[in-house]
């Protein structure tokens, strides 16, 4: 009920602000007098479901966004449709899969992915809208004219107080008019350092000896972390994901700052606040993969005026933020075409009318080509592997990580509950039981008992794949 009643005072409120006083006279008031709540995006870099204390891991610690959930809608089945750095931001954004919207891979560097000019994006139209519009940390997208803010401010991406400092004065300019802020950690992403000082010499994960001013560093013990079911659980496994750990437990104090700031500017409960990451744990088997730890995320809802917290199992994706955002906002979306939907129904406890999600993924980085292709129901997902003939390709930060190097000094067979030869060389069709198998362990597509579930979800994807103008939907018919 809370975002209903945030909804229909914000139309009262239209109806009096013509007799309200000038910008000069009036007091400081939140933005529901003028019917437009604040839209804070806060956007993670691999951070995956498994490291979050309101989630259930309780090893780590994360305050803050536990002090978020408390008063928000945990999504519990929530995920991205490319478990890639650049194309989901584009995903997110744009609510169009990266296979739309041009955006097929990395932005940065000789990989040189970006957009189609003519991509209608989030920030520009929540502008036209009447918003103010600001970006800090992380970018990773293009071109800019598709993605424009009308503020950039400048802040290390790794320190996430410093992060929150920049853009203080903006969340705070409460007669300014509403705002939009896509707030993006480079934490808990891979950095180009080892900690050569400690035993196994694990990735840094931003991590530095002397710490970040003003940031209370937590460290942890890898003989107590817990290592998902994907992984080898050695020493250097648990060594690197201590310090994923810490660096998670760094970018925790950002948003406590963020909560701060709208406390103190009296507009918590005028501001819809969204917490996500763009795709699963910087490990082998999660990102840059489409099986479960490199899709299914966190994704935390404090919805205008929601006073309780709320737990939901309606699935939803990347695709649905744009036109959840653009719909709570009030934009009329009658004449814009999206590949997701507006979940604000399940935000007020009303179900979702949908029984399954779709995921699409082509590169990584450009020398990454593995397009995937995914139908993820309620019992049964189904994988495209269009690239089977070729071995997975690793990203170089995963290849290099002391987790997969550690499974080639070792001559592990086994990569956690996957063999390393399934890992590698995957066949065209995958298809898992979720419920008997969440792991995604057993392929049952050349099972003829599965037959019938195999044909119907081919056929369910690759009209997704017509609907939503895939160019590799071509390959049905070629390959």
């Amino acid at each position: 009920m809370h975002l209903k009643y945030f909804l229909n005072t914000a139309l009262i409120g239209l109806l009096v602000v013509a007799c309200q006083p000038s910008k000069n006279e009036e007091s400081q008031e939140p933005n529901a007098s003028i019917g437009l709540p604040n839209i804070i995006l806060m956007v993670a870099d691999d951070h995956g479901k498994d490291a979050l204390g309101c989630y259930g891991n309780s090893v780590i610690k994360t305050p803050s966004l536990d002090r978020l959930a408390n008063t928000a809608t945990r999504f519990d089945r929530a995920f991205c449709t490319t478990a890639s750095c650049s194309a989901s931001r584009s995903v997110i954004l744009t609510g169009l899969h990266n296979h739309a919207n041009g955006h097929f891979g990395h932005e940065h560097s000789y990989h040189h992915f970006s957009s189609y000019d003519e991509i209608e994006s989030l920030p520009v139209t929540l502008e036209e809208a009447g918003y103010r519009t600001g970006h800090v940390g992380k970018f990773h997208i293009a071109p800019t004219s598709v993605y424009r803010f009308q503020h950039r401010f400048k802040a290390n991406a790794r320190h996430p107080l410093e992060m929150a400092a920049s853009c203080e004065d903006f969340v705070k300019d409460v007669a300014g008019g509403p705002f939009f802020l896509y707030f993006c950690f480079s934490d808990p992403h891979r950095s180009g350092e080892f900690a050569e000082e400690l035993p196994e010499q694990p990735n840094r994960f931003g991590n530095k000896t002397e710490g970040y001013s003003g940031i209370e560093e937590r460290t942890y013990d890898p003989s107590e972390v817990l290592v998902p079911a994907f992984l080898p659980d050695n020493p250097a496994t648990r060594a690197e994901i201590a310090q994923y750990y810490q660096s998670i437990s760094r970018l925790d104090q950002g948003v406590g700052k963020l909560l701060d700031y709208l406390e103190e500017s009296n507009q918590m409960d005028h501001t819809l606040i969204i917490y996500i990451s763009d795709n699963g744990m910087a490990f082998p088997g999660a990102k840059t993969t489409l099986y479960e730890a490199g899709m299914q995320l966190p994704c935390i809802v404090k919805a205008p005026g929601q006073k309780s917290p709320g737990v939901s199992q309606e699935m939803i994706s990347w695709a649905d933020l744009a036109p959840t955002i653009l719909d709570i906002a009030g934009v009329d979306l009658t004449n814009r075409q999206f590949h997701g939907i507006s979940f604000r129904p399940a935000l007020e406890g009303q179900p979702l009318d949908r029984s399954e999600i779709y995921a699409s993924h082509t590169f990584h980085e450009v020398t990454m080509y593995y397009p995937m292709r995914v139908i993820r129901g309620e019992k049964y997902k189904l994988l495209m592997n269009l690239a089977h003939g070729l071995e997975y390709p690793f990203a170089s930060d995963l290849y290099a990580s002391k987790t997969w190097q550690s499974v080639l000094d070792e001559q592990l067979a086994n990569l956690g509950n996957k063999s390393v030869q399934h890992f590698l060389n995957r066949p065209l069709f995958e298809l898992y039981d979720l419920e008997a198998d969440p792991n995604e362990t057993y392929n049952l597509a050349d099972d003829p008992k599965y037959g019938e579930v195999l044909n119907g979800l081919k056929q369910k994807l690759k009209s997704f794949q017509t609907d939503s103008k895939d160019p590799w939907v071509y390959k049905w018919n070629y390959e």
